[in-house]
């Protein structure tokens, strides 16, 4: 998730006003309100969008009849975010937004280690990255957690990099990487700092021979770090740095949009819809990078070199299509692609689909011209007024010919991608409504479903709820 309000509007007002000067696009004529994030409906922190419309249509939910619950784990605080599972225990990040004089949303939780080697009672053994346990982390959030059993010269054990964003003035902005062969004690090993940036968005660690790198996205760099106010390319979005000795992470190589294809990180199309291009997510499968760049699509990378990444293709949208490219996932030997758009905003506009985002099937068997196969889309996508709640798709995870959403208010939704010309929907998991503890996605006293992130591990699947934190469930 990123919050475009946050990114564009309270962050980077004048950053903004530059970039349209720089390409004669006159503010007036943009959409800034399909920019896509939480923002757009012009009230948060502490209300849900606008007035709820009708409940959601009776989907071919399967909550009651092909899913059984086996546990449940509530850290407290809200604002969980991406989990994984590694040997038997889950690690859960955590959010952020901003702390100023009068909201602070900036709780720095870190990441929370839960055994599961009961499913039905996750039980937490361990934080790390927190502002308790690591005090100089203090200001930062930590959604994305990657785990890996990692062997090289310098390191061989367990280990986790994480990304770190600030949301205090001043805090570390970058990524981190923990020791977590044992789970209960993690062991801080190094740090990597992207100074002038919000820090590192989302990651990958890819272990290559005796090697591991962390493919990192840190968004909205080129612009950031350009040494002229937005002249000249600065760091690139996307960085590959060397991680086989975690204690001395090292810059291997790096790519952007701007720099690579002249692309400027924000511009008006032919239909006046404001547009913005950086990285937001990336995955990798040793040699290649699949880089979410928002409006951009997926932009596919050759890094069998990772100093030197080469551009092969990209997916596209049309000209009614909101764009958001939020995340990635593979299928089918790595020809096929999953990729998932998240958008904020259902609301009817001229020129734009009336829809939140779904995730689309693609594919990339010749990189260089990706083919759209599919989308896959729930009856609440295209409601208006929405239901109270959040019904965009987030992220995706495969596991056999299955795909795993987590899509905020409707859950994990399973879907069958066996013929990905038609995905076929197989089972849905919605945690019971629970109220925003901190009141920024909405009031404290109104309850919806939330789920953020899911991973399938063993015979069982993680789901993580911002507001009510680890569910552990069975597709039956």
């Amino acid at each position: 998730m990123i919050h475009k309000k946050l990114l564009l509007f309270v962050r980077a007002t004048s950053l903004l006003l530059l970039s349209l000067s720089l390409i004669a696009v006159p503010l007036a004529v943009a959409h800034p309100e399909h920019l896509g994030g939480l923002g757009d409906f012009q009230g948060f922190p502490g209300l849900l969008p606008g007035e709820a419309g009708s409940s959601p249509p009776e989907s071919p939910k399967a909550s009651s009849k092909n899913v059984k619950v086996l546990g449940h784990a509530d850290p407290g605080g809200g604002f969980n975010a991406d989990v994984v599972a590694h040997q038997g225990f889950a690690y859960l990040g955590s959010w952020g937004a901003f702390e100023d004089e009068v909201f602070d949303f900036c709780p720095s939780q870190g990441v929370r280690v839960f055994s599961l080697h009961d499913p039905s009672n996750p039980t937490w053994v361990s934080t790390f990255a927190d502002e308790v346990s690591e005090p100089d982390l203090a200001g930062t959030w930590t959604e994305k957690v990657i785990v890996q059993h990692v062997n090289t010269r310098w390191f061989n054990g367990d280990l986790a990099a994480v990304s770190i964003q600030h949301c205090a003035q001043g805090a570390f902005a970058g990524f981190g990487l923990w020791d977590v062969t044992d789970p209960p004690n993690p062991e801080r090993l190094g740090l990597y700092e992207a100074p002038g940036t919000g820090g590192s968005h989302e990651l990958w660690l890819q272990k290559a021979g005796n090697r591991a790198y962390v493919y990192t996205a840190i968004p909205f760099s080129e612009f950031d770090t350009s040494p002229d106010g937005g002249i000249t390319p600065g760091r690139a979005d996307f960085r590959i740095v060397d991680v086989s000795n975690p204690t001395n992470p090292a810059d291997v190589g790096e790519w952007g949009a701007w720099a690579q294809l002249g692309l400027f990180p924000f511009f008006e199309d032919a239909n006046g819809v404001f547009r913005v291009n950086f990285v937001h997510s990336v995955i990798g499968d040793g040699k290649k990078a699949y880089l979410s760049y928002w409006d951009l699509g997926t932009v596919i990378l050759d890094v069998s070199d990772p100093s030197n990444p080469t551009f092969l293709g990209r997916t596209e949208y049309a000209d009614d299509e909101e764009g958001n490219a939020h995340s990635a996932w593979l299928g089918k030997g790595g020809n096929l692609l999953i990729q998932t758009d998240e958008d904020f905003n259902p609301s009817p506009d001229p020129v734009l689909e009336t829809a939140w985002g779904y995730p689309r099937f693609f594919d990339i068997s010749n990189p260089a011209n990706p083919v759209q196969l599919s989308t896959f889309q729930l009856p609440t996508t295209t409601q208006f007024p929405p239901p109270l709640g959040f019904f965009s798709v987030h992220d995706s995870k495969v596991h056999g010919g299955l795909v795993y959403f987590s899509w905020y208010s409707e859950g994990v939704v399973v879907v069958d991608i066996s013929r990905p010309a038609n995905p076929r929907f197989v089972a849905q998991f919605v945690p019971p409504p629970s109220p925003d503890p901190r009141g920024f996605f909405g009031p404290p006293d109104v309850a919806f479903p939330f789920v953020w992130g899911t991973f399938v591990d063993r015979n069982y699947i993680l789901a993580s709820d911002i507001n009510s934190g680890l569910w552990v469930f069975q597709v039956r």
